[in-house]
């Protein structure tokens, strides 16, 4: 369970290290942050709220007619734009909640310094995701030299990639490793153990629908990750606070909300596990821009033009006999608009999608009624000049605070100058990140499904609360954090990203029914049709990453 330092009891916020450090030093905490400016920014949640209003039954200013016609604008709807493009089709439309393209891949400028507004990096894809690869290489960042794939290394993560802040000090890496004891190291490789057993085993894949599950891995979506975990003797505090890092990370959720096979698919489908004293696994590279995975989107979106029609609020998708017809607010003209188009492309959360398309089928209402969707919330932090640091591991990319759910909820902070080439460092913003898939009802109240907790308390929360509540997190490795803050934007995610819950049948993914054939080719996708409507989104794969919206939103095209 969650700490109640989410609670709206300021008092609790300030028993930790930030208003400690302030009251000690004679300043009240209001005082030490009067300074810092800030707002709510990137999402527009009155857009979304329109789908439970009236308009549905409003006539329609305009109609307007495409041939293909795409609903949303996230990754798998670009994807699908690119792939009607490659395939000559240009007669097409996509429509866009927000005011950019991208969903959880946006980016913004907080006082002139791009930073992202969600996802932050691209790990170097693997050949099942042949897809991503192509994009890659369109795009100059893949290219073949003297018979192996090259990355451009301006794209890379530069070093120092990761570092942790434990034990009052930073070390290299997000595993806890300094002054930790033998029983410690020694359940570090019994886990490192089980993830090459697993790897041997069975093929892990991402995405996931370019193989059938096997029978092991369905076992393994039918538990709990902490329940794997307890079977397995493996109860380091250590060791389940970074595994549980990992699935928040990843997922939204931790170990005791996640199924064993997502949490066992983070380290089996990429690099394997590196437990001290074991060469037992690989080192990916991954690819990262200031601005984060919005270089990705905003290339993809760049060529649609026109196509792109943003601010569209769909309200109805109608698939008829013959065409398509989809209802959509536009938020400039604040009128209703018709299309009609000859099929359509779903590329929107499922539980919106279930909402939107008239008459759903049954394996459509399923879906949306298994849907667990975990709340982030992304705030971007503009410092004035370099900050005083910890003895131990320089500064990185990412950076990580050790901690329990009151002392440290979240998942650190990526420095939105880190791939810059300035030899003197200066102003910069600092990207930081909490999940809050397992945030729990309070004491004494009636239970709540995962994530409810979560977008209540996102919504409520007034924007100093949460101010305050990521200064005193930071604090602790930083103490001069709150002087050189001068801004802090937050952006809100209700519905962030899907969460791999157990499922009791071994389901992995949403899509109905079980995969039937033993193999999938690369001209084979797994099809979600309906009359003239494909569904795209990474939703589908049960779990939020940018291969699988990809690769869902290419094969729909």
């Amino acid at each position: 369970m969650r700490s109640r330092l989410f609670s709206a009891d300021r008092r609790a916020l300030l028993g930790a290290g930030f208003g400690a450090a302030l009251l000690g030093a004679g300043c009240q905490p209001d005082q030490a942050s009067a300074h810092i400016v800030g707002s709510f920014t990137g999402i527009q949640h009155e857009r979304g709220h329109r789908l439970q209003s009236a308009l549905t039954g409003a006539t329609p200013a305009i109609t307007r007619r495409t041939d293909v016609l795409i609903a949303g604008g996230g990754v798998a709807g670009l994807a699908a734009a690119r792939a009607l493009r490659l395939k000559g089709v240009e007669d097409f439309a996509l429509l866009e909640l927000e005011d950019a393209a991208g969903g959880n891949a946006r980016a913004g400028e907080v006082n002139g310094i791009p930073c992202p507004l969600g996802a932050h990096y691209l790990p170097l894809p693997g050949d099942d995701a042949w897809e991503v690869q192509d994009l890659l290489e369109e795009l100059g960042l893949r290219t073949r030299r003297a018979g192996r794939w090259v990355y451009d290394e301006r794209h890379l993560c530069h070093s120092p990639q990761e570092r942790l802040f434990f034990n009052g000090a930073w070390q290299p890496g997000l595993l806890p490793l300094q002054g930790v004891g033998a029983t410690t190291l020694a359940q570090y490789q019994k886990f490192a153990a089980l993830v090459a057993q697993l790897r041997h085993q069975v093929r892990w894949t991402i995405p996931v629908s370019k193989q059938p599950p096997a029978r092991v891995q369905q076992s393994l979506a039918a538990m709990t990750f902490v329940a794997y975990l307890d079977q397995n003797g493996l109860t380091d505090a250590h060791l389940r606070w970074y595994l549980d890092y990992c699935c928040r990370d990843d997922y939204g959720a931790g170990l005791r909300t996640v199924s064993a096979w997502a949490g066992m698919h983070y380290f089996a489908s990429r690099h394997g596990f590196a437990a001290p004293g074991m060469d037992n696994a690989e080192t990916d590279g991954l690819l990262t821009w200031p601005e984060g995975n919005a270089w990705l989107t905003r290339r993809l979106a760049a060529p649609l033009g026109p196509r792109l029609q943003t601010g569209q609020v769909v309200l109805r998708i109608n698939h008829q006999k013959h065409a398509v017809e989809v209802d959509a607010f536009n938020t400039r003209t604040q009128q209703l608009e018709r299309w009609q188009a000859r099929r359509a492309i779903v590329a929107l959360p499922v539980f919106v999608a279930a909402r939107v398309v008239q008459n759903p089928p049954d394996w459509l209402r399923a879906a949306a009624a298994r849907m667990v969707y975990a709340p982030w919330l992304v705030a971007n932090l503009h410092i004035t000049s370099p900050l005083q640091d910890r003895p131990g591991a320089p500064p990185s990319w990412d950076n990580v605070v050790y901690g329990d759910s009151r002392s440290a909820p979240g998942l650190g902070y990526v420095d939105a100058s880190h791939q810059g080439l300035h030899s003197v460092p200066g102003a910069t913003v600092l990207t930081y990140y909490r999940a809050l898939g397992d945030l729990a009802a309070d004491p004494g109240s009636a239970p709540l499904a995962p994530g409810v907790a979560g977008r209540r308390l996102l919504l409520s929360q007034p924007w100093a609360h949460w101010r305050d509540a990521i200064l005193a997190e930071l604090s602790g490795p930083h103490p001069d954090l709150a002087a050189k803050v001068r801004r802090i934007d937050l952006t809100r995610y209700g519905h962030a990203m899907a969460v791999p819950v157990p499922r009791v049948n071994g389901q992995i993914g949403l899509w109905p029914g079980y995969i039937k054939h033993s193999s999938l080719s690369k001209t084979e996708q797994i099809k979600l049709t309906h009359g003239r409507l494909s569904f795209a989104h990474s939703d589908w794969a049960g779990y939020s990453v940018f291969e699988e919206a990809f690769t869902l939103g290419h094969g729909a095209a």
